[in-house]
């Protein structure tokens, strides 16, 4: 027996059928039970973290407060359960075989033949009750990445079979997600995707105790029914996961389905109370009816793709709701930002955001954008890569500064006014090792930044590699550039602000990853009152 509760969220017929959201919604309503839950997301790529992904390739790469860069779908559990994740809540294909190939060659094996089974799959398993181990969670509920069939996904589902059976059916119950598809020319539902893809979990060893499935129009009772008899699950067990026009409607549907009390009867837990869920119920309130209406640029590199910048648009998500606004965010790709056409691109927009990124393709688009942001008195937020594209535009163009520029763009910059932090200048190999993580930050008392916060410290999550160049600092801030926030132990400049616009601010952290529904970020929800107010005087 154990004390902690296990729940697997697997996924079949296709991909992206949203097993994180799900997840997350049972984990609110688990929590507004009263229980301690967490979430962890398994994924069966072999890169040992997504860090060194193009987000074109796996959206954005999120980072805990520990300085783990994880799937974006921790994201998602933070945003939902307002509770930090860690390393622990990420595991990759890549992180479990390195973990096996150390202790090879360390002997830990004493000379057995290394397998799969037993040893990628202990692995697994060891990983998977890592995460709940420390006492701190009544219930873990993890996700498996990737669809139910997929050669790369084996070994995880064994090691969830092999969890069933050695904890028992209460203490480790599997939910399964499909897609129920609509076909347009015979106006019908079908259920043979989910009859196959639970065939499939059946021959790896497993039976499904519930089945979320995804559909376009709403279930019958003979659909669940029939669904129920041909997967071998009770008809209570049978969920409809409708789409809905904004991801935090979930919760609120799955407690209508009472995805929550079935889990918790199967696994012989009290109900407990009933979640009241007020304050979500009121965001969602304010998200549907907003009062005002702004139209905010995100300028960026990666714009193709939207979960690029997935913690972004979330969080204004939530810091519109907060001000009873709602935010259009239009994306625009920085290489299509010309001396030519930069003022026909940018016009017309409530507020301007230049976004996060790596390398040199669409930064002078950037610096263009910065400069009509400054010039034209328009609210911005430059974020990470966007403040120091801030720092590169001033130069340039207040300072006088000649080919000022990013040592990471020219190495050879006559101005190096963002330069390679010190302790970088050692570091040769790519994964992990950036400044990553929570840093203090000291603010400046009065500055609009302070004004958002309301407090003298904060801690904010990092990742870059290059910082201003303190050797600078005397000339920005007597031209009207103001080191707004440092950390207390490096002198780093964190924020940068221009006092004499309308609202200028560049933070080298990622407000982004902190944002949470019931807890929107001060700087988004700063940034979209000011761009409100531009829009009432304009």
């Amino acid at each position: 027996m154990t004390d902690v509760k296990y729940i697997f969220v697997t996924g079949g017929v296709t991909s992206s059928l949203g097993k994180g959201i799900i997840s997350a919604s049972l984990a609110k309503l688990l929590q507004a039970r009263g229980y301690s839950v967490t979430i962890q997301k398994l994924d069966p790529y072999i890169n040992v973290d997504p860090g060194t992904l193009n987000p074109y390739e796996h959206g954005e790469c999120y980072v805990t407060v520990d300085g783990a860069e994880t799937d974006l779908d921790l994201g998602h559990y933070e945003r939902f359960l307002n509770v930090h994740t860690s390393q622990a809540n990420n595991v990759t294909t890549g992180r479990i075989y390195q973990s096996v190939i150390n202790k090879e060659r360390r002997g830990d094996y004493l000379g057995k033949t290394v397998q799969v089974i037993p040893h990628i799959t202990d692995e697994i398993k060891r990983s998977i009750k890592l995460v709940g181990s420390g006492g701190s969670y009544e219930i873990v509920i993890t996700e498996i990445g990737g669809t139910v069939g997929d050669i790369e996904s084996l070994p995880y589902i064994e090691a969830v079979r092999q969890l069933r059976w050695e904890l028992g059916p209460q203490n480790c119950i599997v939910i399964h997600l499909t897609l129920v598809p609509f076909l347009h020319a015979s106006g019908e539902l079908k259920t043979k995707p989910t009859q196959h893809s639970v065939k499939m979990l059946l021959e790896e060893g497993i039976q499904p105790d519930v089945l979320v499935l995804r559909t376009e129009h709403p279930l019958t009772e003979d659909l669940r029914k029939k669904v129920a008899l041909f997967c071998n699950v009770e008809a209570g067990a049978v969920v409809e996961s409708i789409d809905v026009s904004t991801i935090y409607e979930v919760p609120l549907r799955m407690q209508k389905e009472m995805l929550d009390q079935t889990v918790l009867r199967k696994m012989g837990l009290s109900p407990g109370a009933e979640p009241e869920l007020e304050e979500w119920k009121e965001f969602l309130r304010k998200l549907k009816n907003p009062a005002h209406r702004v139209r905010i640029a995100l300028v960026g590199k990666y714009v193709e793709l939207a979960d690029a910048y997935k913690s972004i648009t979330e969080a204004f998500v939530h810091a519109g709701a907060a001000n009873e606004t709602a935010v259009e965010l239009t994306m625009i790709h920085s290489e299509e930002i010309t001396e030519g056409n930069y003022r026909e691109k940018l016009e017309g927009f409530d507020g301007i955001v230049v976004a996060p990124g790596f390398g040199s393709r669409g930064i002078e688009g950037k610096i263009l954008t910065v400069s009509y942001a400054r010039t034209n008195d328009v609210p911005f937020l430059g974020i990470c890569l966007g403040m120091q594209c801030a720092v590169i535009e001033f130069a340039r163009n207040v300072l006088g500064m000649e080919g000022a520029h990013s040592t990471e763009i020219n190495p050879k910059a006559k101005h190096p006014v963002i330069d390679l932090m010190e302790e970088q200048k050692s570091v040769t190999e790519k994964g992990g090792t950036m400044r990553l993580g929570s840093y203090k930050c000291e603010l400046l008392h009065g500055s609009e930044s302070w004004k958002c916060y309301r407090k003298e410290e904060i801690s904010e999550r990092h990742r870059h590699r290059y910082e201003f160049n303190n050797r600078y600092l005397a000339d920005f801030r007597n031209a009207g550039m103001i080191p707004c926030g440092t950390n207390p132990q490096s002198g780093l400049v964190e924020i940068i602000e221009i006092p004499s616009h309308r609202w200028f601010v560049g933070v080298q952290f990622h407000p982004e990853y902190s944002s949470t529904v019931l807890k929107p970020h001060p700087l988004f929800v700063g940034f979209v009152r000011a761009c409100i107010k531009s829009l009432n005087n304009s």
